[in-house]
C-alpha cells in the first residue's frame, strides 16, 4: 500500500450555527489546534500525499488558517450546499488527477486517527472499490446503520428508513470512507437527488457500487473516531477525550503525572521521560520539555523550551521565547518571556525576566524585574555568569551586568556594571530618632478628630 497514491478530500464547508459563533465550526480548537487540522494530521499519518479542502462559509478565514496547517492543500469552494456527494464533487479537479485511493473525511471529526484511515486504505489495496468506516455502539439510535451480507456492505440505512430488525443493528456509519480512485468520479456522478431534501448523499454510492458489481466493505473504528462536533458541549467532550489519550501516551512514555486529569497538553507538546508534572499544569502550543525536569503545580507554559533537570514553579509562567538550559530554576510566581536562563541559573520567586539573558550560575533575588519596555520598544538585559542580583532590584534595559557582578538589594540599575563590581542604585538611608512615635501620635489625633466630627453631624 505504501506505493499507492492517496488524495484526502476533507469537507469543511459547514457553517456550524449550533456553535453560536462567527468562527467557522471546523476552526474551533482542540488542544490548541483547529479541529480540521487534526483531521489533516490523521490523513497525512495514513499516507495521504495530497489534500483537498472543500470550504464554504468563512472561506477567507479558512484560507488564512489552512496556510498554517495545510499550506500545500488545494482549496475548493462549495457555492451551494446540496449534500455530501455534491460537496465531494466540488473537488472534482483534484479527484480527476488519478490517485489510487480517495479518502473522504469531515473537518468536524477531530478524533479520527491515522490507523483507522490506514485500515480502510488497506481494504482498497485488497481490491475493494468502496470502504465505509463504521463503529459499534450499544445505543445506535439516530445513526445510520451499516447493512452487511456475506461479508460485504450492501447499504447504509438511515434510522427513519430502517425496519424494526435493522434498528437493532449496532454497527453504525461513521461518515468517512475510502474510494478507489479509478471508480470515484463514476460513482459520485451517479448519485441522484430524488429524496425529501433534494440533496446528493455520499452514502448512496454504496448501493450504486454494489449494483455495478463492485466490492463494498466496512471497517470498524472506535466510537471516539467517529465523534462529530456540532456544539460547544461536544467540543469540550472531544477535548476531554483527546487529553485523556495524550496523558496516557505521556505516562506510558515515562512521564510522571501526579494528577493526570488536571494536566492539559497542546497538540505539539513534547515531554521527556523521567519528567515529573505536578497537578494543575497547562502546556500551551510550542513547548518542549527534556528528560528529568520537574514542573510544579499551577504552572502555565507556552512557547518555551525546558532543558533536562530544570525545576519550574509552582505558579510559574513561561511565555513564548523562554529558554531554560540544563538545571536552571524558575521558582514560584515568576514570569519569563523571550529570555535565556542558562545552566544552573536561579530565578527564585516573584520575579519578571523579559528580553534577557541570565548567565550560568547567576542568582536572581525575589522581586527583581527587567524593565524591558518603554511604551514603544523592547530592550535587552544581559546578566553575566555567576552574577548576584539582590532582591527588589529593577534592571532598566538596555543594560549589562558583567560576569560575577553584584547588585545590592533594592537597586535601580540604569548603567552597565563591570565584571565582579558591586553596584548600588538607591537613595542613602536616613534615620531620625523618635520621629516614628511623633508620626503615630499625629496620625492618631487626626483620625480621632475626623471620627468626632462625623458623630457631631
Amino acid at each position: 500500500m505504501s506505493q499507492r497514491s492517496c488524495l484526502s478530500v476533507i469537507l469543511a464547508a459547514g457553517e456550524g450555527t449550533r456553535m453560536k459563533s462567527a468562527l467557522p465550526k471546523v476552526l474551533h480548537q482542540i488542544a490548541g489546534l483547529p479541529m480540521v487540522a487534526h483531521v489533516v494530521k490523521a490523513a497525512e499519518g495514513a499516507g495521504a500525499s495530497a489534500l483537498a479542502l472543500v470550504i464554504g462559509h468563512g472561506a477567507e478565514d479558512m484560507r488564512k488558517a489552512a496556510a498554517k496547517f495545510a499550506p500545500k492543500a488545494d482549496m475548493f469552494v462549495q457555492e451551494q450546499r446540496l449534500g455530501t456527494a455534491h460537496a465531494v464533487l466540488a473537488a472534482r479537479q483534484a479527484i480527476s488527477k488519478g490517485y489510487d485511493d480517495i479518502l473522504v473525511m469531515f473537518g468536524d471529526t477531530p478524533l479520527i486517527d491515522a490507523e483507522a484511515l490506514a485500515a480502510a486504505r488497506g481494504r482498497l489495496a485488497e481490491g475493494a472499490a468502496v470502504v465505509v468506516i463504521g463503529f459499534r455502539t450499544a445505543n445506535p439510535a439516530g445513526y445510520g446503520r451499516l447493512i452487511e451480507k456475506d461479508g460485504g456492505l450492501i447499504a447504509i440505512r438511515e434510522e427513519k428508513d430502517c425496519s424494526e430488525e435493522e434498528k437493532k443493528i449496532g454497527f453504525c456509519n461513521a461518515g468517512m470512507m475510502a474510494v478507489a480512485g479509478k471508480h470515484a468520479l463514476k460513482l459520485l456522478d451517479a448519485v441522484g437527488n430524488k429524496n425529501a431534501k433534494g440533496e446528493y448523499y455520499l452514502t448512496d454510492i454504496v448501493e450504486i457500487a454494489g449494483a455495478q458489481g463492485l466490492d463494498v466493505v466496512a471497517t470498524e473504528a472506535s466510537f471516539e473516531n467517529a465523534l462529530g462536533i456540532n456544539n460547544r458541549a461536544e467540543l469540550a467532550q472531544a477535548e476531554g477525550i483527546w487529553q485523556t489519550r495524550r496523558r496516557r501516551e505521556a505516562m506510558l512514555a515515562g512521564v510522571t503525572l501526579i494528577a493526570p486529569e488536571t494536566v492539559y497538553f497542546s497538540h505539539d507538546t513534547e515531554i521527556g521521560a523521567d519528567t515529573i508534572v505536578e497537578p494543575n499544569v497547562w502546556f500551551g502550543p510550542g513547548v518542549t520539555v527534556a528528560q528529568g525536569a520537574k514542573i510544579h503545580a499551577f504552572s502555565h507554559i507556552e512557547g518555551a523550551t525546558i532543558a533536562s533537570n530544570c525545576d519550574v514553579g509552582p505558579f510559574a509562567r513561561l511565555r513564548p521565547g523562554a529558554d531554560l538550559r540544563t538545571k536552571a530554576k524558575v521558582g514560584n510566581f515568576c514570569e519569563v518571556k523571550q529570555a535565556i536562563v542558562e545552566e544552573g541559573a536561579k530565578v527564585n520567586h516573584l520575579t519578571y525576566i523579559g528580553d534577557a539573558r541570565v548567565g550560568a550560575g547567576a542568582n536572581i533575588g525575589a522581586g527583581t524585574i527587567t524593565c524591558n519596555y518603554d511604551g514603544y520598544s523592547k530592550f535587552f538585559t544581559d546578566i553575566g555568569e555567576g552574577a548576584f542580583i539582590g532582591s527588589n532590584s529593577s534592571l532598566v534595559a538596555p543594560v549589562t551586568i558583567g560576569k560575577g557582578g553584584y547588585i545590592a538589594s533594592g537597586s535601580v540599575i540604569t548603567e552597565n556594571v563591570p565584571e565582579d563590581a558591586l553596584a548600588f542604585g538607591r537613595a542613602r538611608q536616613k534615620t531620625i530618632p523618635g520621629k516614628g512615635k511623633e508620626l503615630r501620635e499625629r496620625f492618631a489625633s487626626a483620625a480621632a478628630a475626623k471620627k468626632k466630627a462625623g458623630s457631631d453631624h
